[in-house]
């Protein structure tokens, strides 16, 4: 039986910083049964002494990204009273930067995701990818800073709002054999475009699986080894002539991937340069 791990993750904001932290250390030690708990808005001493009370109960390991001094503090000092283990993810790097930099913290919460020209953007960037998915809108080719191609199952959809997250204006299309392309696409700037595509064995697993799951029977042309062959054959027609960049899907994240692709187009993560 794997040993149990209880993590309480606590933020005075969303809380998804403290999160990604946690389950970014913890995917290090699959062996482990890790739990996660986040407790985002953490506000006033009573919600807090709960959650520390608890955390105590349990033995949790506690990883807080709380920008208010004195409430990381009374964590902090809880925490090593009680031999809670703990990461304060957030003060140590503040005050690192405030002594390098000599100016003082605003140590207001909920920065990353004010309101602001940015936060607008990406949200523009989401409306757009959705309305440009799987090559619902030909003329969106032309006005995306991404275009994605690929045959189906090189996850062209999760990677194009993963893409649109980081304010990336993204239209996908599927690659079918007997399907015509747009003309709009040849006239779009190959670098600009990022060919996807999958390895044999997975994609053949991958749509197997799929048709199981809609109840159907597996063995049909589209999860059959020579039809895959013959698309995945005609996809890397298509990029030659198009001269784009490929990227195999195979056994990578949509993060990987992602990263991948922002390096290829010269974006840094989050802002078009």
């Amino acid at each position: 039986m794997s040993q149990r791990v209880d993590v309480f993750a606590l933020s005075d904001a969303a809380g998804e910083t403290a999160v990604r932290v946690a389950k970014a250390a913890f995917a290090q030690f699959p062996q482990l049964d890790i739990v996660y708990t986040k407790y985002p808005f953490v506000k006033d001493d009573n919600q807090l002494k709960k959650i520390l009370n608890l955390a105590n109960e349990k033995k949790a390991v506690i990883l807080h990204t709380i920008v208010s001094k004195e409430i990381s503090e009374i964590i902090n000092t809880y925490c090593q009273q009680h031999e809670i283990t703990y990461y304060d993810i957030l003060n140590p790097i503040i005050g690192t930067f405030g002594q390098i930099t000599h100016e003082e913290p605003l140590r207001r919460k909920g920065l990353i995701h004010e309101l602001n020209q940015n936060y607008f953007d990406m949200i523009s960037a989401m409306e757009f990818t959705v309305n440009n998915d799987d090559g619902k809108n030909a003329k969106g080719l032309l006005e995306a800073d991404l275009v994605l191609l690929g045959i189906s199952r090189t996850s062209k959809t999760p990677l194009s709002l993963y893409l649109a997250n980081k304010n990336i204006k993204v239209a996908n299309l599927p690659l079918v054999p007997k399907a015509a392309i747009p003309d709009e696409l040849w006239h779009v700037n190959p670098k600009k475009i990022v060919g996807l595509t999958n390895d044999m064995n997975v994609l053949t697993k991958i749509r197997r699986q799929r048709m199981i799951a809609y109840g159907l029977n597996p063995d049909t042309a589209y999860s059959e080894e020579d039809e895959i062959q013959r698309e995945l054959d005609y996809s890397n027609k298509i990029y030659k002539e198009l001269g784009c960049p490929v990227i195999n899907v195979a056994d990578r994240s949509i993060e990987e991937t992602a990263a991948l692709i922002m390096e290829q187009l010269n974006i840094n993560g989050y802002t078009k340069s």
